[in-house]
């Protein structure tokens, strides 16, 4: 017979809410029990992940653009909170984890009328919206980074700081060499979990300019299904190294080759990428909401830790930044060594400390 107690970990279905809520689920599967509630998107992400339960749930915002978006937002909610209710009182966890997103609402919402113990997390640099509804029915909400903001003074008695989680099997990646000496720069270009179509656009039409100026790179870049044949027929043409993929949950190997990086900023990917000390041009998403993929660059460029470009600049300011990079490689280098002030290595470690006295009631 099973003893270990149960935990819910309730999370968005995007790649910034899967990856942190995986990390934190691997962690504490030694002493508990897992089971992971999140939406249709986020399941996808899980389907070839047999170490914890899953439970979907419909996912929707309640707050539309319209009456009609409204009003099914709100039925899409009240479904969803019933469902949760259902499996909470049948799964009994001592305690439910918030990681953000939608789909972590009516979960800890259900919770907390159950009289079941609720934490959040938050890994961006400005509270999410899911999350700043439900602090007040927490008990404690963990940050990943101290410079948060939106979080009312009435409730900074309720700040955890723990860092970023970060996946387990990125702190095992060694990277080769602590300087960039290569004659040809290897560029990895990711999007997030959600791709971004601007970057198979833009991006190649820099790479191009770049050639013609007897710049190369090796490139692995991240698009669209539909941007492949379009991107392999420019990348032939110019006749360079490359490697196109789809997205993917695990970044480790091209990680491992990468010399530069191209990114959205959504606090998971950049996070990764300062562990490892792999200098980035972090690109925000200018629809983020609250404008939290700027607030996040922002601060790591504040550090040194990146370049930041926005993305309307980024036909004009791209290429000169690439260029650079390539003639003066002590600019990375001197990226990587301030990257070198940060670790998130007791994040999972500090979050499993404080999960215990919760449960343990020492909170």
């Amino acid at each position: 017979m099973n003893s270990k107690k149960t935990l819910v970990i309730a999370t968005g279905g995007t790649g910034g809410h899967i990856f942190p809520s995986l990390s934190l689920a691997d962690f504490l599967s030694k002493e508990y029990e897992i089971e992971i509630f999140t939406d249709e998107r986020g399941s996808k992400f899980l389907q070839s992940d047999q170490n914890f339960k899953i439970k979907k749930i419909v996912s929707s915002r309640v707050f539309g653009r319209n009456i009609f978006s409204f009003f099914s937002g709100f039925f899409k909610f009240f479904i969803s909170l019933l469902f949760s209710l259902k499996l909470l009182i049948n799964i009994k966890p001592k305690l439910i984890i918030g990681m953000g997103g939608y789909s972590s609402f009516p979960v800890c919402l259900s919770g907390y009328l159950l009289k079941i113990p609720i934490i959040i997390y938050e890994n961006n640099l400005v509270i999410g919206r899911a999350n700043k509804f439900l602090l007040p029915l927490s008990k404690k909400i963990l940050i990943s980074n101290e410079s948060i903001g939106g979080i009312k003074k009435k409730y900074k008695n309720k700040i955890f700081f723990t860092g970023y989680f970060i996946r387990d099997k990125i702190f095992k990646i060694i990277k080769e060499k602590n300087t960039i000496n290569k004659r040809n720069l290897s560029i990895l270009i990711i999007g997030g979990s959600q791709s971004a179509k601007i970057f198979g656009d833009e991006i190649p039409k820099v790479i191009k300019k770049c050639h013609d100026e007897g710049i190369f790179f090796n490139l692995f870049q991240q698009c669209l299904d539909n941007q492949k044949n379009n991107l392999q027929n420019i990348y032939k043409n110019l006749n360079i190294n490359f490697e196109l993929f789809s997205f993917t949950n695990d970044l480790s190997e091209f990680y491992k080759k990468s010399d530069l990086v191209i990114t959205r900023c959504g606090a998971s990917s950049i996070a990764e990428l300062v562990n490892l000390k792999i200098p980035f041009i972090a690109v925000p998403l200018p629809s983020s909401m609250d404008n939290h993929q700027l607030k996040n660059a922002q601060y790591f460029y504040d550090k040194g830790y990146c370049f930041l470009l926005e993305q309307k600049y980024l036909s004009e300011k791209l290429f000169d930044l690439l260029q650079n990079s390539h003639k003066d490689r002590n600019k990375l280098n001197l990226l990587k060594k301030k990257m070198e002030n940060h670790s998130d290595k007791d994040a999972l470690f500090l979050a499993n400390k404080l999960i215990n006295n919760i449960i343990y009631g020492k909170i």
